[in-house]
């Protein structure tokens, strides 16, 4: 079949103009980028060949050549792995098919702006587009690749200048091969002889050393002869990785370098990890983990092709992702888990009902909540940087978690109103309670000043309680999943009554209390009848002490927040009407009535009563059924008083 020529689509020339260019100042990380490919086709090789038994294919020798020829100038890295079909080629490298493109370009400029180069060339992994990172020390670059299974393979070819070529190949090997015509060397621009055996063995020495899939060299320089003239033998491929497993290796045999490079092969992040844990089980059941936290949200932690924990058994990669060796609130954890008494067909059904693998779930969670602990109280500065990117995930196992619940909230911290920096344990706020407090008050609310400025806040913050202020969206789901802690019920400052003080306190105010609700008896009647529609009571409060009104919900009834959320996810919620509070100190109140005392009929006593109730909702940061009448009549209630 006759080349195809493809123009490249605009971000991509985008992108392979940045590469062609030599935006990096370290080009070699383009080797660790091919080999990591390669390796990722093994690994997909393996795992098809373990899954399709109608694969007919050798996988007695999976390995990864790197070819060098130094009179020609080429470097090749080739793989007899999984291999692609001629619409993976075009679609996965002739057009980046990927959503993350314009992502990519947007951070590389970011990082450019910046002078970052580490965070810059980090991004080349990060973002899937590993394979361009070839054409920063390639003038040309070829792939010659045939999927397992298929009769005919396919060649791509491109000098990164805005057109591609694609041609059916009879004859092309099983997996991938990529050869780079290479630039010349430059070692001004850090454009080294990428030929040399001792610079590969560098490159791979340093990226590449982990990967357990033997990674061979062969060095070619033309026509071979002997001493005699005669054609001589090729040099025998020389295996250059150690294939040692880190996991299996002890820890002070390792050095942490050694771990953040393969946390970076695993994740495709270039930052380092924040914490590593390693996991050694003996006895009934061996295995072992190897586990990282991320500094930075994987950007696929909310999608649904996550790099997780991939599974191994006996050093075999057998699942690049395995879900069910983490619980989802986890699911920002990367890492490898290597178990040497599994079967190495098995499958995602029999995963989930497997006893060997429901305990490593929850070793592991136990293993890193307890890390997560421990990080808090020893290493805060670490901590903090992980609560700010992960703690809403982690919430989520409050949720549906009931096993770890105890370690999940030993593990997690609270913003409160003692300290605007600070965050508190539960524990913590526990020891802080004042004398005769018996429940844990929080509220819910979109950012800390709507909470602190609330009005629910004012008694509170009058006697000196400390609330917790919760602003993620997942706390308004959470709180009702944790009834208590120690004894300690956990309770809204913004539903039900306000109920504060101790026995005595309570009982020396009764009769005042007692004497104003005898006062507004009528008052709170009336308007209970005027605003009916919007409000299922209208009562006095003990929470205000500077506000006209509030509005609360009952102890049983989801909060505003709650529902819009819910109703953002599609459910639908049938409408409660909520409690209007009014506060007897205050001036509006108290004229309000005197005035109906006076004349109950006055028309504008009705429009009052729903400016009230309207100031009561904008206050909390909700919304009004009709924003213009409210406006209306206070404007024509500012009129009167000019």
């Amino acid at each position: 079949m006759t080349a195809e020529t493809f123009e490249f689509q605009v971000e991509a020339r985008q992108l392979l103009q940045m590469m062609v260019h030599s935006i990096y100042s370290n080009k070699d990380v383009f080797l660790r980028e091919l080999v990591s490919n390669a390796s990722d086709a093994l690994d997909k090789l393996r795992i098809e060949a373990l899954r399709d038994d109608a694969l007919d294919v050798d996988v007695s020798d999976l390995h990864i050549e790197i070819e060098a020829d130094k009179d020609a100038r080429t470097l090749t890295i080739r793989d007899n792995g999984i291999g692609m079909s001629r619409e993976e080629v075009v679609g996965l490298i002739g057009t980046i098919a990927k959503s993350g493109t314009a992502e990519f370009l947007q951070k590389l400029k970011e990082a450019q702006s910046a002078r970052d180069a580490g965070a810059a060339e980090g991004l080349i992994g990060q973002f899937g587009v590993g394979f361009y990172s070839a054409f920063m020390v390639a003038d040309e670059v070829t792939l010659l690749t045939r999927r397992a299974g298929e009769a005919a393979g396919t060649r791509w070819t491109s000098t990164g200048e805005g057109t591609y070529t694609v041609e059916t190949v009879d004859d092309a090997p099983q997996g991938t091969a990529v050869t780079l015509r290479l630039k010349p060397v430059d070692n001004d621009n850090r454009l080294f002889d990428y030929t040399s055996p001792w610079k590969i063995k560098e490159i791979v020495k340093r990226y590449s050393d982990f990967i357990t899939w033997p990674i061979r060299l062969v060095t070619a320089t033309g026509e071979k002869k002997d001493e005699d003239g005669k054609d001589g033998e090729e040099p025998e491929p020389e295996t250059i990785n150690s294939r040692q497993a880190l996991w299996a290796r002890p820890r002070n045999e390792v050095s942490d370098e050694e771990y953040h490079e393969l946390y970076r092969h695993l994740s495709h992040d270039w930052t380092d990890p924040l914490e590593t844990i390693r996991i050694h089980a003996e006895g009934t059941f061996e295995y072992q983990a190897l586990l990282f936290l991320p500094a930075q949200p994987p950007r696929e932690m909310f999608s649904s092709g996550r790099r997780g924990v991939q599974l191994y058994v006996k050093r075999v990669l057998i699942m690049e992702d395995c879900e069910e060796l983490v619980p989802t609130y986890l699911r920002f954890v990367k890492g490898v888990v290597d178990a040497q008494d599994l079967s190495l067909n098995i499958s995602r059904e029999i995963l989930q009902q497997d006893r060997h693998i429901q305990m490593m779930r929850r070793r592991l969670a136990k293993k890193v909540l307890a890390t997560v602990k421990e990080m808090r109280a020893k290493q805060p500065e670490k901590y903090t940087a992980f609560w700010r990117e992960f703690g809403p995930v982690l919430k989520e196992g409050l949720l549906n978690d009931a096993e770890n619940r105890d370690a999940i909230l030993a593990a997690c911290s609270f913003a409160t109103t003692r300290d605007a920096e600070e965050t508190a344990t539960l524990q913590e706020y526990v020891e802080r309670m004042k004398e005769g407090q018996e429940h844990i008050y929080y509220m819910t609310g979109p950012s800390r000043a709507a909470v602190e400025n609330s009005p629910h806040m004012e008694a509170y913050r009058d006697k000196g309680l400390e609330v917790l202020v919760l602003t993620d969206p997942v706390d308004e789901l959470w709180v009702d999943a944790v009834p208590e802690f120690q004894g300690k019920k956990l309770r809204s400052i913004a539903k039900g009554e306000a109920d504060l003080g101790t026995d005595e306190e309570k009982e020396e105010a009764k009769a005042e209390r007692e004497q104003k609700q005898q006062e507004y008896g009528e008052l709170l009647a009336w308007l209970g009848e005027q605003l009916g529609d919007e409000v299922k009571e209208v009562r006095l409060s003990s929470r205000l002490t500077t506000s006209p009104a509030c509005v609360v919900s009952d102890s049983d009834d989801v909060t505003p927040g709650l529902r819009s959320m819910l109703r953002a996810m599609g459910q639908e919620m049938p409408e409660s009407k909520r409690i209007l509070e009014l506060n007897p100190g205050h001036p509006l109140v108290e004229g309000m009535r005197k005035a109906h005392a006076a004349d109950a009929s006055a028309p504008e006593l009705a429009g009052m009563a729903e400016i009230v109730h309207g100031m009561a909702l904008l206050a909390e940061g909700g919304r009004l059924d009709d924003p213009s009448r409210f406006t209306r009549l206070l404007a024509e209630r500012l009129e009167r008083t000019l």
